[in-house]
């Protein structure tokens, strides 16, 4: 396909660094989401046409002019929803639903902490639990990245540069706590996010911008009778995928369509500005997701 515009994930900062290495037979180069015009349809593929536009789930190389794509790792671009800014979609969806959904449980009525509510995963995370009728709690750094939150959907958005998250979201939920925690801290936000489950709650760790290693209280777990489980997207094999994407067309394309979850766009630069894209990602500045534009 040709490329309209690639999304820029930490995903790819990682594997910059050497990392967060692309599976077997992946490309070598970053890029894990894009939007573009379908140019050419493999042997045996149904459903898709030559032109039409489409975003795509894959394991590297959108940082191109044009990409290869698995036709079941592929959507149409939903309607109403801009060409470029649709290659915000992709893995943020993927990732938000999956984890929230699949493996959180998450449920109307539910309550749900998203941290990072202003990042690309978690700024669709919060619009979607909104979408399915959860209770949404998130924080973000700063007062105005907390209000953006709230516009979201959120009901209750904290800054934790200036707030005990700890303090505030058991306020707000009468010292019961939450049924999921989307998390995107990993070790060095274990301890206080095991503190913020209600009883069976469940905390889902999909990021480790705080580290790899922190202590858990398995006394605290055992008796919330709650559990703690990580899951990544990348590694997944083509059928899980495949399943996956068909999940978020059924249940997850209406709501944008419909205008309830929309993809949030902080910046759009050139491709040939990558590492300025990489710069402004690992600054934190962003609210919601960088694009490559070819």
């Amino acid at each position: 396909m040709d490329v309209a515009a690639a999304g820029v994930n930490r995903a790819d900062l990682l594997q910059r660094a050497g990392h967060y290495p692309p599976p077997p037979g992946a490309p070598e180069w970053p890029g894990l989401e894009i939007s573009g015009t379908v140019r050419r349809l493999g042997p045996g593929v149904r459903g898709w046409e030559v032109g039409d536009q489409v975003v795509a789930l894959l394991e590297g190389g959108g940082y191109a002019e044009q990409a290869v794509v698995r036709a079941a790792q592929t959507l149409p671009v939903p309607a109403g929803v801009d060409l470029v800014d649709a290659a915000a979609l992709p893995e943020a969806v993927c990732t938000a639903w999956t984890n929230l959904v699949d493996t959180g449980g998450l449920g109307a009525g539910d309550r749900v902490l998203v941290q990072g509510g202003s990042g690309g995963v978690g700024s669709i995370a919060v619009q979607l639990a909104a979408a399915l009728g959860a209770h949404v709690l998130t924080t973000a750094g700063g007062p105005d990245r907390a209000a953006r939150c709230l516009d979201l959907g959120a009901e209750v958005a904290v800054d934790h540069r200036s707030e005990d998250v700890v303090a505030a979201v058991r306020e707000a939920t009468g010292g019961r706590g939450v049924d999921v925690v989307l998390d995107v801290l990993g070790g060095g936000g274990l301890r206080d996010n095991v503190r913020l489950l209600a009883t069976g709650g469940r905390l889902v760790v999909i990021g480790l911008q705080r580290g790899a290693r922190g202590e858990l209280d398995l006394g605290a777990l055992m008796a919330k009778r709650a559990w703690v489980t990580g899951t990544t997207l990348r590694s997944r094999d083509a059928g899980e995928k495949a399943a996956l994407v068909a999940a978020v067309r059924d249940r997850v394309w209406p709501l944008i369509e419909d205008g309830a979850v929309r993809p949030v766009v902080h910046a759009r630069l050139p491709l040939e500005d990558a590492p300025r894209a990489h710069e402004l990602l690992e600054s934190g500045a962003p609210f919601g997701k960088v694009l490559l534009v070819p």
